[in-house]
């Protein structure tokens, strides 16, 4: 169980985010209060339960705060909501769905002599505010973070908080992973899982070792696209730290993660923002549409265990343990597929004596389609998918120069983010404020260039009279 600690750092953190926007831009204040946050706040379960409301933990409180500050300071820039209708329409589905969940779910289920409740009103009202709590990093990013040096400033935080939390990891390496312990006074997962190759796994202050490999692989490809679009002074120090993160993400003993590095440095450090940008739309569509082809039996899961045994049995076997669950839940979820199951466990299968749940939920698109269906996995997905598609119009309807090179890999970052919601439930705040980020961008794109058009549409009219 957390100790008292765990809950002084949550409770403290709107005091903290209150210092870092007295001394920081805006725009740094808010990537760095939802970064630390992110990296250094306890996870679940160590939350404030509040009555009818949802857990008020790592990830709600540290953007409900810099949502509270920027409102009161009126700091916004324009509409919260995107210009796009098709932005709003997924917001607001995205929110406002779960209403649609508790109506189609009143009914109790039962697997034997075990049953749950059926939803009322109370967890429609908790359902929304988590949806909209955990969007806020994403409306607040796309409000605050639109301009190339907020971009420029993100992928800097990434580096450096890479580097940071390096030397966190390095101790759990050589020590295995007690830093939450002795910190917070509990293990986040299980202690076994943190065994790899014959060493230790490092998990800090996150949710999982797969986590912390993952935000170390987003931030190496920042280091590398940093090198690339740096002038030659600052190109020897950010060399070296792209070197160091490489080093650290392999000492991390994640082959998904070591995989990415292979797969986007290449892209970051010899591919055009263009095509940065086309890469990163086919990674995000093909994650969208993963579901779909394994309904339909498109997704040769022989064919990937295999593969992964021939590099290590231990990994082939968690593989086909993934597939199994993932396919005993979507025959769950097709039971209810519009609006899904909702809360409390429903989307699962139970033993019918012990009541114990029998299934895991690995992927982030399993959980998604089993609680809120269809719907609201069009509507969480499509809102991550959404920027890239709008940040790519608006690269072909400009002049590539007049695009910031930095889109490039932070659109990469995005897509492979959502690429690994399929094995693994990785949305964290910092994947809703890129792609916020990447969607005012989008948006500043397109008003200046509709404005030039007019512009120049205004002069040939005069020209002619």
């Amino acid at each position: 169980m957390p100790n008292p600690i765990a809950f002084l750092a949550l409770a403290l953190w709107p005091l903290i985010s209150a210092v870092l926007f007295s001394r920081l831009r805006s725009d740094k204040a808010l990537i760095w209060s939802l970064m630390l946050a992110y990296l250094f706040l306890p996870e679940p379960p160590a939350a404030f339960d509040l009555p009818g409301m949802p857990p008020m933990n790592k990830h709600t409180i540290p953007a409900l705060a810099a949502f509270a500050i920027l409102m009161w300071r009126g700091s916004s820039d324009g509409p919260i909501l995107p210009v796009s209708w098709v932005g709003k329409v997924l917001i607001l589905t995205f929110v406002f769905s779960p209403i649609m969940t508790v109506l189609s779910n009143e009914d109790p289920v039962f697997f034997g002599q075990v049953g749950l409740p059926g939803l009322t009103i109370k967890d429609a009202v908790a359902l929304m505010v988590q949806q909209f709590l955990l969007i806020v990093p994403f409306l607040l990013a796309r409000q605050h973070l639109a301009s190339g040096g907020a971009q420029r400033e993100i992928l800097v935080a990434l580096m450096w908080g890479g580097l940071v939390y390096s030397l966190f990891m390095l101790i759990e390496i050589r020590l295995s992973p007690q830093l939450n312990l002795w910190v917070y006074g509990y293990y986040q997962h299980l202690f076994g899982q943190s065994i790899r190759f014959g060493g230790y796994r490092p998990v800090v202050f996150l949710y999982h070792g797969l986590w912390v490999a993952f935000f170390v692989m987003t931030s190496v490809v920042a280091a590398w696209a940093l090198w690339r679009m740096d002038d030659q002074s600052k190109r020897i120090k950010l060399l070296g730290a792209a070197f160091y993160l490489t080093v650290i993400i392999v000492l991390a003993k994640s082959f998904g993660a070591l995989l990415f590095v292979v797969l986007l440095v290449p892209m970051v450090v010899v591919l055009g923002r263009i095509t940065q940008i086309r890469v990163a739309i086919l990674i995000g569509l093909f994650a969208v549409s993963y579901p779909v082809l394994k309904g339909v039996d498109l997704i040769p899961q022989g064919k990937l265990i295999d593969a992964a045994g021939i590099v290590d049995e231990e990994r082939a076997a968690s593989l086909e343990f993934r597939f199994d669950n993932e396919n005993i839940l979507l025959d769950r979820a097709s039971e209810r597929p519009v609006f899904g199951w909702g809360s409390w466990g429903r989307n699962h299968i139970l033993d019918p004596v012990s009541g114990n749940i029998l299934t895991v939920t690995d992927g982030r698109w399993i959980i998604v389609i089993g609680v809120y269906g269809w719907v609201g996995f069009l509507a969480e997905f499509g809102l991550l998918v959404l920027p890239l598609i709008l940040i790519w119009r608006e690269a072909v309807s400009n002049r590539e120069q007049d695009v910031s090179p930095l889109v490039g890999p932070l659109a990469l970052i995005l897509a492979i983010n959502i690429l690994d919601m399929l094995p693994n439930a990785t949305l964290t705040p910092l994947t809703w404020m890129i792609a916020g980020a990447l969607t005012g961008y989008a948006e500043q794109l397109r008003a200046a260039r509709l404005k030039l058009t007019k512009f120049e549409t205004h002069l040939k009219w005069q020209s002619v009279m």
